[in-house]
């Protein structure tokens, strides 16, 4: 049976993913063993930057999950973020991280499976970051389940007016039908930025200022039919802000500024 292409996708990233398990923590301390250095998906802080400090201020409680070997929550520290909890499903990747930064008191890192965080009680957290862990979960075995699991436990998490910051390679086709879930209360807003190194094909190029301003989606939750994406291989940001179902038509909107840069 095939899909109907104009319906949403809650199955597998299938076109993005390859034989690998990326939900499986045996994959992830295997490659972990192999691969001793530092590795930042996607994008690097420094290009996620004026997003993180506009919507993070840098006294909030912040989640990392899928916290891996990556730099970025080294960088938010340098950049003024007082208290980040990492987590990660490896033990490898979670030990490692741990010696490295056991002397920088604002990095805290422990194993754990982002379907079940149950150690952490509801409200705990003024933003959780998530750099590929979804994506990571949407190429397993039980995607859907997988995705429902994590998302809910992300809600339960966040503090009234927190943000989940969601930054993925799967556009609002596969990803709207999972966030835009009324149960999580969350007001999404969407942000498309090109994959790092990428250059416009002619003489001119894009400034960093265009992809500051929220790309506007439809009622149900797609682009708009003419949108048409400079970079085919681009990323999305979605910023989703924890409010209540009656606040949601009286929340601002956020526009970004470049004096953040």
């Amino acid at each position: 049976m095939t899909s109907d292409p104009t319906k949403p996708n809650m199955f597998r990233d299938v076109s993005s993913c390859n034989t690998y398990n990326y939900g499986d923590a045996l994959y992830w301390d295997a490659r972990y063993v192999q691969e001793a250095g530092s590795f930042d998906w996607y994008q690097r802080y420094s290009a996620l930057r004026p997003f993180v400090r506009n919507y993070i201020p840098t006294s909030s409680r912040v989640l990392m999950v899928g916290c891996g070997n990556a730099l970025m929550s080294e960088d938010m520290v340098k950049d003024g973020y007082e208290d980040i909890m990492n987590i990660d499903i490896s033990s490898v990747a979670i030990d490692m991280m741990s010696r490295k930064y056991e002397d920088i008191p604002q990095l805290k890192y422990m194993k754990m499976d982002v379907r079940d965080m149950s150690f952490f009680p509801d409200d705990s957290f003024d933003s959780v970051i998530d750099k590929g862990t979804l994506d990571s979960l949407m190429c397993g075995t039980e995607a859907p389940v997988s995705a429902t699991q994590m998302l809910g436990e992300v809600s339960r998490l966040l503090k009234p007016g927190g943000i989940y910051m969601l930054i993925t390679y799967g556009d609002p086709k596969v990803r709207m039908v999972h966030l835009n879930r009324p149960v999580y209360c969350w007001k999404t807003e969407l942000y498309i930025i090109p994959r790092p190194g990428f250059e416009k094909p002619g003489s001119c190029s894009s400034s960093m200022k265009s992809y500051l301003e929220p790309i506007p989606i439809t009622e149900d939750g797609l682009l708009p039919a003419d949108f048409v994406l400079e970079d085919p291989d681009s990323h999305f940001i979605y910023v989703c802000k924890k409010t209540n179902h009656s606040d949601l038509s009286n929340l601002p909107t956020y526009s970004l500024s470049a004096d953040v840069l």
